[in-house]
């Protein structure tokens, strides 16, 4: 595709993530109903919400590989699709027992939707501008997000959630129809097969390992807002249905704009100066590590203070710091990927996964045995000092393939 054609594939990639987070965000919304019709525990509410986030893990990596070897087209067409029917699936469920099976399938449908986009800005988009590229993934992110608790909590009022999870499944079969009209990947002449993989090369890989590792600890910030925030803000800090789902929207709005910092800053940085040493670091790892310390730093101060709505205002300031990390994040994997963009954002996003798998099932059990939300603040506030260290040791002038 000419350049010309860059706005249609920005807009694709931008509804893409909106769908993407409103049905990955409509079971948090409408946990508390689900609780209450099955009888679950907060620990067991969190083997729910770790379900899909272990089931997009384990196959992050061979969608993005297929991705590569098939073609976003194809590849986005059928992980749509099969998230789209589990989305209204879990409106089906009758316990446990199946929507623990629906949430894990789901997220195994899901897995490599990031990957091939990623594919998608390495293939028509050059270097200096795919920081800014991704982010109109991660704008999608915060739009879609930041709709889908005050939509959600105002259908829950009218009709069943059950109902809500059929309709939210029909928005993902309006997304393929456009996706099959407007991209094409007989113009795609980067997109072919790509040689066999070594695996064990690429498992000995130091630099693959320490992407992973800070990615693990963005995925396990970011899933905090992805499953307990709604609830967080109507048990933990007692607001009304009304109030929490404007704050649940809140930190999302503000991850727009860090968002967007983030991708602007890393492309600056990235393109003053290019060649000189050090300088493709500084816009990755450096912007990176800010984020990370910042965001550690406000999360202390939400936990510590008696103030609901100090705390709801604060956790959208550290949501804006943390999302500062994900541009340069996904573009550290472009810089050392290549050929293999599919394949390296396949593995790093499993490592944030796993995190994200993590996170609510640990946050569970620590509110329901600890009987505080202020102990999962500041285990999040550990593990971005781990996401520091690894961001550290990320060399993004070395490529893995």
């Amino acid at each position: 595709m000419p350049a010309s054609s860059r706005p249609k594939i920005l807009g694709l990639i931008f509804s893409l993530a909106a769908i993407t987070y409103m049905d990955r965000l409509l079971i948090s919304a409408a946990a508390p109903a689900i609780s209450r019709e099955f009888g679950l525990s907060t620990s067991r509410m969190g083997y729910i919400f770790s379900a899909f986030a272990l089931g997009y893990a384990l196959f992050e990596i061979p969608a993005g590989w297929w991705g590569d070897k098939i073609g976003a087209r194809r590849a986005l067409t059928r992980i749509v699709l099969c998230w789209s029917a589990f989305t209204a699936l879990t409106g089906a469920t009758v316990g446990f027992a199946s929507l623990l099976i629906i949430r894990f399938v789901f997220g195994a449908g899901e897995a490599g939707a990031f990957p091939n986009i990623a594919r998608t800005v390495a293939n028509w988009f050059p270097s200096r501008e795919q920081g800014r590229a991704m982010s109109a993934s991660f704008l999608g992110i915060a739009m879609g997000s930041s709709l889908t608790a005050p939509i959600v909590l105002w259908l829950l009022a009218r009709q069943s959630w059950r109902t809500v999870f059929c309709e939210f499944g029909v928005i993902g079969l309006l997304w393929i129809a456009a996706w099959l009209l407007l991209y094409q990947d007989h113009a795609v002449k980067v997109e072919t097969s790509p040689e066999k993989i070594d695996w064990r090369w690429l498992s000995r890989s130091a630099n693959l390992w320490c992407i992973c590792g800070m990615y693990f600890a963005y995925g396990y910030g970011l899933y905090f807002y992805v499953t307990w925030l709604p609830t967080y803000l109507l048990k933990g800090r007692g607001f009304s249905a009304d109030y929490a789902g404007f704050f649940s929207a809140l930190p999302w709005v503000a991850s727009a704009g860090g968002y967007l910092a983030g991708g602007w800053i890393t492309d600056r940085l990235a393109a003053s100066q290019p060649g000189r040493a050090g300088n493709l670091r500084a816009a990755r790892c450096g912007v990176g590590i800010f984020g990370y310390a910042v965001s550690a730093a406000i999360l202390v101060a939400v936990a510590l203070t008696p103030d609901r709505m100090i705390a709801a205002a604060l956790l959208a300031c550290a949501a804006f710091f943390q999302m500062m990390v994900a541009s340069p994040a996904w573009a550290v994997c472009l810089d050392v990927g290549h050929r293999r963009a599919g394949l390296v954002t396949g593995c790093m996003n499993t490592a944030g996964n796993i995190g994200g798998a993590l996170a609510p099932l640990l946050m569970g059990y620590m509110v329901q045995y600890l009987g505080s939300w202020d102990y999962p603040f500041f285990l999040t506030v550990l593990v971005f000092g781990f996401g520091i260290l690894m961001w550290s040791k990320v060399n993004p002038e070395q490529p893995l393939v």
